[in-house]
């Protein structure tokens, strides 16, 4: 499946973000895999490390696949019987939303996922290993943005089999369609069997639905059937927001409008948070670029920025924290240019990948499609063999940590270990070791290094070692070695 390119007051944090002191973040990146794959792509992940996508399994398909604790399981077979499927949103309760091709062909061959086969399109919810199909509003097709922690869906279908002649024909930019019929923007549940249809912009007649909070509120996009396109690389004429009254409105743009004669050119809102924050892409005059927005309701529409020598980009996820990650990319068009994962913290623009350790397994991070409360970043990236292949970026924290724990010990000398603490921003650390009140003195030989040795005093017993770090911000952590000394 095609990629979809997919409060405190406003003017409060505008100004932080503005007049924040840069304070780099360091990740430790880990190849989501499947070995072996060609391809896999990471696009969402919840606060309890559960991560939604899609990867290429031996037949050349593309399955939905979950990422837990290391492994990696196959929601995708059988799926709804159809060969592609991909996982595209998760929550708090382990509700997977997932895209999926049933076997039933597409009697208009639209295309409808971006698969390419002509099967038929359908959103589903993947829980406790049932894959339960949703409605459409009376069509053929359906497509899936995200799913809230209360289990409603953010999505678009097609209405009923009625040809709009305002449609573009042909197959469009990013490989979709022909795209025949009209669509618009739905939410389903929070029970199954539950669908609601949203109101396009007045005068429009599409629209999709992308993001949705724990409010209900939802934001997409709103057009014409010959202005807007179809995930992968959604585009539209007009960012809009859904309230949780189904009042529709309208976020603005940059001057611009969309161009379905270039790739991802328009305005849509891919984001938003619990504080009614948005982050989308917007269309600059001209109508050949895109520039990543944060929107919100005190300030409305800010240009986020792009990394340095970048022409276009895109905000497509927004945590409750208002931190977002997204893609800046050098060109625009289908050609394309260079691709680099961003991330948009405390003012800064950042290029993830210049802030991951240096035993990453990748050589590029392409695009970041999603970030949890924790900091957590999911996207895909190339690895050092070549493939494409999910990854998740961890936050690197300033956290000591001392050893050894409960050894027990009977020569006189033993070295502690203290190698395994981090700083967050990835500068060296200062270390301290000492001994807590109440545990038996010894001699401490290089207190001030990672790896001191120490000296037991003739008494057996329990003793204890306090390691603190100290990083170059200043910050501290805490951490204890215990060894049961036997004496000899």
């Amino acid at each position: 499946m095609k990629n979809i390119l997919t409060s405190i007051a406003a003017s409060t944090l505008l100004a932080a973000l503005a007049t924040a002191q840069p304070s780099h973040p360091s990740y430790r990146v880990s190849d989501l895999g499947p070995v072996g794959s060609p391809f896999s792509q990471a696009t969402s992940l919840n606060n309890h490390g559960l991560i939604g996508g899609v990867a290429v399994i031996p037949d050349g398909t593309q399955h939905a696949v979950l990422w837990s604790g290391g492994r990696i399981l196959d929601i995708g077979a059988p799926g709804l019987g159809g060969p592609n499927a991909a996982a595209i949103g998760v929550n708090e309760k382990g509700q997977v939303l997932v895209q999926a091709e049933t076997l039933a062909n597409d009697p208009h061959h639209e295309n409808f996922c971006g698969f390419g086969t002509g099967f038929q399109c359908v959103a589903a919810i993947w829980q406790d290993g049932v894959l339960t199909q949703l409605q459409t509003l009376g069509g053929t097709n359906a497509g899936t943005g995200t799913i809230n922690n209360r289990g409603e869906v953010a999505g678009w279908s097609e209405k009923d089999d009625t040809p709009d002649p305002d449609c573009r024909p042909g197959v469009a930019v990013n490989g979709t369609g022909p795209q025949i019929f009209d669509y618009k923007p739905v939410i389903w549940g929070p029970k199954l069997g539950q669908i609601r249809e949203l109101r396009p912009l007045l005068g429009d007649s599409v629209g999709m639905a992308l993001g949705i909070n724990d409010s209900g509120q939802a934001v997409g996009t709103s057009g014409l059937c010959s202005n807007t396109v179809l995930p992968g690389f959604v585009a539209g004429p007009h960012a809009v927001l859904w309230d949780t009254d189904g009042s529709v409105h309208d976020l603005g743009s940059f001057g611009g409008t969309s161009n379905p004669d270039v790739l991802a050119v328009g305005n849509v809102a891919f984001s938003i948070n619990n504080q009614g924050q948005v982050v989308g892409t917007s269309a600059l005059p001209g109508n050949t670029t895109h520039h990543p927005f944060l929107w919100t309701k005190q300030t409305g529409m800010h240009d986020l920025g792009l990394l340095d020598g970048d022409v276009v980009g895109a905000g497509l996820a927004i945590n409750n924290k208002g931190e977002v990650v997204g893609a800046s990319i050098s060109s625009p068009g289908a050609a394309g240019g260079n691709p680099r994962a961003a991330l948009w913290r405390n003012g800064e623009k950042i290029d993830l990948y210049t802030v991951v350790q240096a035993d990453s397994p990748f050589v590029a991070l392409l695009t970041a499609f999603a970030i949890n409360d924790d900091g957590q970043i999911v996207g895909f990236g190339v690895t050092r063999s070549g493939d494409v292949h999910g990854f998740l970026a961890v936050p690197v924290q300033t956290i000591a940590v001392a050893g050894p724990k409960d050894t027990t010990a009977t020569l006189r000398s033993i070295q502690l270990d203290g190698t395994g603490s981090s700083s967050e921003d990835g500068s060296p650390l200062s270390y301290f070791w000492s001994i807590p009140q109440g545990s038996p003195s010894a001699a401490i030989i290089g207190g001030n290094t990672a790896t001191p040795t120490v000296q037991f005093s003739l008494t057996r017993g329990t003793y204890t070692f306090q390691l603190t770090i100290t990083d170059s911000t200043g910050k501290t952590s805490t951490d204890f070695a215990t060894v049961n000394f036997l004496g000899n």
